[in-house]
């Protein structure tokens, strides 16, 4: 495949480390009405990381590694520029603090919060705090596969990219994916009017058609194929398009959400095919 790796602007975006944040009342409300203290978005966690289950975590939206956003929330501008230019598989560097020049690469990007989700190696993350500063090297918005015009690509370094498990075969496009989802199921986040920041949720309500679909098993960092789903210029459910993407952040106890889900390509006409490969996940795809 070619692309326009060369005609592609390498830009910096800068931010902080995120501090959990929690409203004025500590509850979160789960689909069967009943409120729950627990962790959710934002700071260092420690011991959830990409390759580890979406599923299973005594939390709410758990971002796994490193949550980072523009410090000041006046900043809203800056901030959607760090969450639109940041691409999964960007590499990121710690520059101030203990951790400084500690390296990582970024693995998702959560629409709402609006945080850039960075994976550091363990012992990294022992040396960081709130409030540290990170800078990413934002590279891939504007990606495009020149002999693949219909299919856009969004979100995702050309390093990356070119790691990914993609066959060429009779003018589409075969994607090796950790698991398929039907477009059915997504919730919160569709009806975007772009894919080029944020993510949408995989909806897990229906417990005994998740079993069944296996979506329970889904890791972070999964690249899964979003059926009958078209993410061209937004979110919609269509009948023959087709989306890939990774899972960004862990299951949810709210009605409408569950693991997230950032777009890297979308088609509108089955361009898009996928055959099962359950070593999909960024964890496999960076030394």
């Amino acid at each position: 495949m070619k692309f326009n790796e060369k005609n592609l602007v390498m830009q910096s975006v800068q931010g902080v480390i995120a501090h959990p944040k929690a409203g004025a009342s500590p509850y979160r409300v789960d689909r069967e009405g009943m409120g729950n203290i627990l962790p959710a978005t934002g700071g260092i966690t420690y011991n959830v990381s990409i390759g580890d289950p979406a599923f299973g975590w005594a939390g709410d939206h758990i971002e796994p590694g490193v949550s980072m956003k523009i410090v000041d929330n006046n900043q809203g501008a800056e901030n959607m520029g760090l969450a639109t230019l940041a691409c999964i598989g960007n590499r990121a560097k710690v520059v101030s603090g203990k951790a400084e020049g500690a390296e990582g690469f970024v693995t998702g990007t959560h629409g709402g919060i609006d945080h850039v989700l960075i994976y550091f190696e363990a012992e990294e993350l022992e040396k960081m705090k709130i409030g540290d500063e990170i800078l990413i090297k934002a590279y891939g918005q504007g990606i495009k596969i020149r002999d693949y015009p219909e299919i856009k690509v969004f979100n995702i370094d050309p390093t990356l990219l070119k790691k990914l498990n993609i066959k060429e075969e009779d003018g589409k496009l075969k994607i090796g994916v950790a698991a398929e989802i039907p477009g059915e199921i997504m919730g919160s986040g569709i009806g975007s009017s772009s894919v080029g920041r944020g993510d949408y949720d995989i909806t897990t309500g229906d417990t005994e058609l998740i079993r069944e679909l296996e979506i329970d098993k889904l890791r972070l960092g999964d690249i899964v194929y979003l059926k009958d789903c078209d993410n061209t210029y937004g979110r919609e459910f269509k009948r023959g398009a087709g989306s890939i993407g990774v899972v960004i952040h862990s299951d949810c106890i709210k009605m409408g959400h569950g693991p997230g889900v950032t777009t890297l390509f979308t088609a509108k006409n089955n361009l898009i095919e996928t055959f099962i490969d359950k070593e999909a996940n960024l964890i496999n795809y960076f030394d």
